[in-house]
């Protein structure tokens, strides 16, 4: 059986006796191939963001199997557990630079070479931040979150986790894309490569993202992701409330706004310092 089966097999059963010593050791291989990158929650197939939803499975599995343990590392600084679940193992091989003050990055994420980890930061299980990418202080990277090439993820910026439903498509950040400092991504969105969102923009399932330059509203529909076009540049904007009352008291609301799309001034002033790495 491939691991996908043998996930597949073990996911519905009830996980006691020699049922969950074989379940620990499909685990057990499962997450040395997630922590490598070689298994992903989501990839891009021919052009389109796929779920691998067995995946997802492996991880919830891991859950289920987990038990609390005392990860402690004094008496001062108390950290509780599953035991499936303990921080990713890192040396100075992997060529991952761990800037000390209370950074974590959760087993079963993969960080590739040439990424910044910038304190306190977190990068939850099943994420995936590819290299070169700066996570800066205070930045959340959330469970099943993919993140490409040469992404910086400003301070304070929050990339949300989606594991369940097994089925959702997770936030998904493209090659070369600009997080400025506490903007927040949410449920499934999408953005794609060399896309610029501003401090403060909050993108979700519900957020309408208004195109001045294309003329266009981009929207979550049933069937797919809230995606940002690439190279757009994303900011905080308002619309006005039509109702009569709202009108009255000249009520709005939060909307992003595409102003323009990237140029050479922009990625200029977007670019990652080199002398920082």
């Amino acid at each position: 059986m491939t691991l996908q089966q043998e996930i597949e097999d073990v996911y519905g059963q009830d996980l006691t006796g020699t049922h969950r010593a074989r379940a620990l050791q499909i685990f057990n291989e499962f997450i040395f191939f997630l922590n490598r990158g070689e298994v992903r929650a989501a990839e891009k197939i021919h052009g389109e963001w796929t779920v691998n939803q067995w995946v997802k499975k492996g991880i919830l599995l891991g859950f289920r199997l987990g038990e609390m343990e005392d990860i402690s590392v004094s008496n001062y600084f108390k950290f509780f557990d599953k035991h499936t679940y303990r921080l990713k193992k890192l040396s100075l091989g992997d060529g991952v630079r761990l800037v000390p003050g209370g950074s974590s990055i959760r087993d079963g994420a993969y960080v590739a070479r040439g990424v910044v980890c910038m304190p306190p930061m977190y990068i939850n299980v099943g994420a995936y931040v590819d290299e070169d990418t700066m996570v800066d202080s205070h930045a959340l990277v959330g469970s099943c979150c993919q993140v490409g090439k040469r992404v910086h993820v400003s301070a304070g910026a929050h990339l949300g986790g989606v594991l369940e439903p097994i089925g959702a498509v997770p936030v998904i950040i493209e090659d070369d894309v600009f997080l400025g400092g506490h903007c927040g991504v949410y449920e499934g969105t999408i953005v794609r490569q060399g896309a610029v969102i501003a401090a403060g923009v909050t993108l979700t399932g519900s957020t309408a993202v208004y195109d001045t330059v294309r003329q266009r509203v981009y929207r979550k529909e049933s069937d797919r992701s809230l995606v940002i076009p690439e190279g757009a540049v994303v900011v905080p904007g308002t619309r006005p409330l039509t109702n009569e009352w709202a009108r009255a008291e000249q009520l709005s609301v939060f909307t992003p706004l595409i102003i323009k799309y990237r140029d050479v001034r922009t990625s200029a002033y977007t670019a990652l310092e080199d002398s920082l790495r």
